[in-house]
């Protein structure tokens, strides 16, 4: 999976040689803190500043006899170091280490996905701008109910995806946290010193109390933030997938030249792009899960949240970033069909006009139980006839009786679905 949906940048992050690389970050970075502190002459620490390195190839080796990532790595770079690295590694745990390392590593990750979703929102509140006005029809439940815009649509995804980003910022920063407070966090063999100047160096918070690890809710909110993301990314999938319905066609995905939509029928052009987001969204939502499920571990730490983590946070954080791009571009190449959104508008026979009607009887004094009678009956003989309800109002001589066509002539006005349209619009975007 991570080779197949990665982009180049959140990709090179999660290689195994990255991953090492950032464990060395690390160590360097607890050297450095001890040096500070006195601990490593300054001949020792610039040995380790400047060989400080290792093989990949070497680490797998010595790892196929250890059985342990972290004492191979070591190995590894004590092989470049030589005598100056009896102090690489002092007082820490191998936790230390990684634990320390994941939270460099999903900062970088956190950051290209906000940066990915600040390109994504740019896109929305284009799109918001630029079919502020274009009428197409509302529906819940899936049947015409009142007209919108699709600039207002765009809108309301706009905000949901804000929140999304406030969520998944505040996750950022609460697993953007180190700890080298030793083996059950106490500090025993090292200095808390060492911990401090360590995340300075790094860049990361200091965990305020830490066990063998950092306390995995961090890492649950963290992958939630993206499991909700992704159930905001397969919202605007299925939106755009029954928008492309053929019986609605009213937005249609880029199809490029030299694009098959089916191995047997030439003429399909399916919305693939939408359905892919979709199924990938429920990756993010699952490994969110899994997250949760990391939280319980035995007293200080157990080991089964470690082989999990080696799955969830390369593969959400690649996916969560790769749905950003790839929805991006879907809504760039949209093709927006404004005939087809005219057309059903009044497919269902100006049937949406029945709650003017409604509310101008009742504004007349008409008991409201009364005036829905009086205008169902005339809406599901337009529905079952297929004629036009404003006609059909107009004959009617019970609401005639009632409702002048002065009165009937506003109650038809389709631009009063949206007079507050540019008000909700400047309430979002603040503009």
């Amino acid at each position: 999976m991570i080779e197949r949906y990665s982009r180049p940048a959140m990709s090179a992050l999660w290689t195994l040689e990255n991953r090492f690389r950032v464990w060395l970050e690390v160590e360097v970075a607890v050297c450095e803190a001890w040096h500070k502190l006195g601990r490593i002459p300054a001949e020792d620490m610039k040995n380790i500043r400047d060989k400080a390195d290792f093989e990949l190839d070497r680490i797998l080796e010595i790892e196929e006899k250890t059985k342990h990532d972290v004492i191979a790595f070591l190995t590894a770079v004590e092989e470049k170091v030589g005598p100056s690295s009896r102090f690489i590694h002092l007082g820490c745990t191998s936790s230390d280490i990684v634990d320390t390392a994941n939270g460099v590593l999903l900062h970088r990750a956190g950051n290209m996905i906000l940066k990915a979703l600040d390109e994504f929102l740019a896109t929305l509140k284009e799109m918001a701008f630029t079919y502020k006005g274009r009428m197409c029809m509302g529906r819940t439940h899936g049947i015409h109910a009142e007209p919108t815009s699709f600039g207002l649509k765009m809108t309301g995804f706009y905000a949901e995806f804000t929140r999304h980003r406030e969520r998944i910022e505040k996750a950022v920063e609460g697993v953007s946290v180190g700890k080298i407070s030793g083996a059950v966090g106490t500090y025993a063999m090292l200095d808390p010193e060492v911990e401090s100047i360590t995340c300075e160096l790094l860049n990361l918070n200091v965990d305020p109390i830490s066990t063998q690890i950092i306390q995995r809710d961090r890492h649950a909110a963290f992958f939630t933030s993206l499991g909700l993301l992704g159930g905001g990314i397969e919202r605007l999938g299925v939106e755009l997938r029954h928008l492309q319905r053929t019986e609605v066609l009213e937005v249609e995905e880029g199809f490029s030249a030299g694009q098959k939509g089916s191995s047997a029928m030439p003429h399909k052009k399916n919305p693939i792009s939408a359905e892919n987001l979709s199924g990938l969204s429920r990756l993010l939502r699952t490994n969110g899960l899994v997250a949760m499920e990391n939280m319980p571990l035995w007293h200080e730490r157990d080991i089964s949240h470690s082989s999990v983590e080696r799955v969830i946070m390369p593969d959400s954080t690649i996916l969560a970033d790769y749905i950003l791009g790839r929805m991006t571009g879907v809504l760039k190449r949209l093709k927006i069909n404004g005939d087809n959104m005219d057309r059903n508008l009044m497919a269902s026979y100006g049937l949406f006009y029945s709650q003017r009607v409604l509310l101008a009887l009742v504004d007349s004094g008409l008991e409201r139980q009364k005036a829905y009678e009086m205008v169902q009956k005339v809406a599901m003989y337009c529905w079952e006839n297929k004629v036009s309800f404003p006609d059909e109002v107009r004959k009617d001589e019970t609401i005639k009786s009632v409702l002048a066509d002065g009165a009937l002539d506003d109650a038809f006005d389709l631009g009063y679905y949206t007079r507050y349209e540019d008000f909700i619009i400047k309430r979002v975007f603040g503009e």
